[in-house]
Parts: C-alpha cells; structure tokens; sequence
C-alpha cells in the first residue's frame, strides 16, 4: 500500500483495515503497495456503497485487464461512513455513494464536483429462504412477533426504509440497527431476524440464502446513486478513467444484470 494510504489505514480501527480496502484480480493483499510491485505499477482507489460490492469488484478485474499494470483498490462500507472518511483525508480517488444526500457531504466539502446518477435502487423485503415469520407483505413487518432488521437511519437504505414505512403508514420497531445493507441482509441469512428491509440488489447476491418479497411502497422510496472521480484525487487521470467506465454501456450491463436500474 502506498504511504499516502498507509497513514490513513493506521489512523482506522482494526475492523476497517480488515473488512476495507481490497484490491481486484491483484492477488495483492490490502497491506501490499501496488507500486512496489515494480514495472511501473499505479493504483486506484475506490469508496463505494457496501450494495455496490459485486458489481464494482467486477468492474474492477475488467479495470485491471484494461489498463495493466494498475490495482484498483475498494473500500467498501456505509455511504455514511464514507463520505466522513473523505472529508477527514482518506486518500480516495472516486467515490460511488447510494444516495445524493452521503454525495452532497463530498461535494460541500469542496472535495467533490457534478456527480452523475449512474444507477437506481429499490427496496425489497429479505427474508430466509423458508420465511419462518410467514412474512407476505409490507404491514407484517409492524407484528411484534415478527423479528426485524433495519439499516440505521443515516445510512442511505436506513432513510429509503424510513420513506417507505411512513408510505405505508406503519411503525416498526427493529431488533437491530446495522451500519450497511450488508450486514443488515447477514443478519436474515443467518436465521438471526425474520425479515429486513434491504434493496433488491443485495437480496440477489445472496443467491438463495433470502428471498425477496416487493412492495408497492418501494417505488416512494428509490436511491438514486451519484458516482464521481474526487477533486483531489491523487490517481486523477485513473479516476476519470473509472468513472467513464461505470457510464459506459458496459459498466451499465454489468449493473443492470445484478438488479439495479437505469437512471
């Protein structure tokens, strides 16, 4: 890892250092500097939204193989924690949130210029494969006996579940509050709670382990995510080179075919 991303990942908890940044198709471990690889090697780094994980690791590899010699590295988390970590000096070059308002953090900041919508999510109701909470429908999520996982109220799918309730008129009083999507849809897969507001993106990926019921309400309360190559970003030209290439048709198909939407 390069110095100017090594004194930052020292100043973070433990927790980020492991479950943070991550380089594509490098076989390089998160401690290990794309430049010292030798040849020239030059890096990328990424903080995007934890829902946008499969996709952009995937973009990432047809990154790589499109531009040899170079490692993009993410940091995937909560759009929230993101945008903090940008204002405060993370050496980032491009950041990807899952709503405009964890974006407008960045932009305010001056860090940050004419982000573009690249994608839309929607919410869906996750539950475990064989739905022991007889979950069916939005209102059943307000059953006291129904066990329910939320994402926290300042992370992008904590305030579209928020929007969609109040829709819906209901009160529901979670069992947990998690920091991101991810964990919020870890929580169903392990049996843990018995439904979660999640996008439908992230109930894909699961691949089985939870289903996915719709709701009319999902569609008052759909993210619009902003992408944009950071003002200061230390790999500016690799920046704008990685922003073109979520824009582009290939980037789109790539998004699309996990389940989220053309802006």
């Amino acid at each position: 890892m390069s110095r100017r991303l090594s004194r930052w990942v020292l100043a973070l908890p433990v927790a980020l250092v492991v479950a943070g940044l991550s380089g594509c198709g490098s076989g390089q471990s998160a401690g290990t500097s794309a430049s010292s690889a030798g040849g020239g090697a030059k890096e990328v780094t990424v903080f995007a939204a934890a829902s946008l994980t499969g996709t952009f690791t995937e973009l990432g590899k047809a990154f790589e193989a499109a531009h040899p010699g170079t490692t993009v590295r993410f940091n995937f988390g909560s759009s929230a924690t993101l945008a903090q970590q940008i204002t405060q000096g993370a050496p980032a070059d491009v950041f990807a949130a899952a709503s405009p308002a964890t974006m407008k953090t960045v932009t305010d900041a001056g860090l940050a210029s004419s982000p573009t919508t690249f994608v839309r999510n929607k919410l869906q109701i996750a539950v475990p494969a064989d739905n022991p909470g007889k979950v069916d429908e939005l209102k059943d999520l307000a059953d006291p006996r129904v066990k329910v996982a939320l994402c926290a109220e300042q992370v992008p799918c904590g305030a579209a579940a928020i929007k969609a309730l109040g829709a819906a008129g209901l009160k529901v009083t979670p069992v947990t509050l998690e920091q991101d999507v991810k964990a919020t849809l870890t929580k169903v897969e392990l049996g843990e709670v018995d439904a979660a507001l999640v996008y439908k993106t992230d109930v894909i990926a699961s691949a089985g382990k939870a289903k996915g019921i719709d709701f009319p309400e999902a569609d008052q309360a759909i993210n619009d995510y902003p992408i944009a190559a950071l003002t200061k970003a230390p790999a500016g030209d690799l920046a704008r080179q990685f922003v073109d290439l979520v824009l582009s048709q290939q980037g789109k198909d790539v998004l699309v075919k996990s389940g989220f939407e053309a802006p």
